[in-house]
């Protein structure tokens, strides 16, 4: 694949995921070896259902979540995204019940595509500015 067309795959797959909430993403755009090497919660797991995980728990508790993109910058097989992502803050988030508060978590992921499938994920999230959104840590 292209450097376009592996940006596009990215892309699309968070948005499918992420801002549709459609959690079939997974098996279209992951690799069944796919390694995350950045889990994206503490006990999530390494490979595509982690990712699943991360979308329903925050589908869940911010039903209008979703992904804004940044920057998508593209090397060979590497797509680095960096996003704003934001929702309404309505069920329970990391035990904190819904607030009605817009929450906003930006980050940087980097996808190692191979064939038409994701199959590597690294990413940066600023988990520290989200659990001050919800209380959990001092600003």
């Amino acid at each position: 694949m292209t450097t376009e067309q592996n940006k596009h795959l990215v892309d699309a797959f968070i948005q499918e995921l992420f801002t549709k909430g459609d959690l079939s993403a997974v098996n279209r755009y992951l690799d069944p070896s796919f390694v995350n090497h950045d889990p994206p919660f503490p006990g999530a797991p390494e490979g595509p259902e982690g990712m699943r995980m991360a979308a329903a728990m925050f589908r869940q508790a911010l039903p209008d979540w979703h992904s804004d993109l940044d920057r998508l910058i593209a090397e060979g097989d590497i797509v680095v995204e960096a996003f704003t992502a934001s929702g309404t803050h309505r069920g329970e988030l990391m035990g904190v019940p819904g607030s009605g508060k817009t929450l906003t978590l930006r980050g940087i992921n980097v996808f190692r595509i191979s064939g038409d499938r994701i199959v590597e994920r690294w990413g940066r999230l600023d988990d520290l500015g989200l659990l001050q959104q919800l209380g959990l840590a001092d600003g």
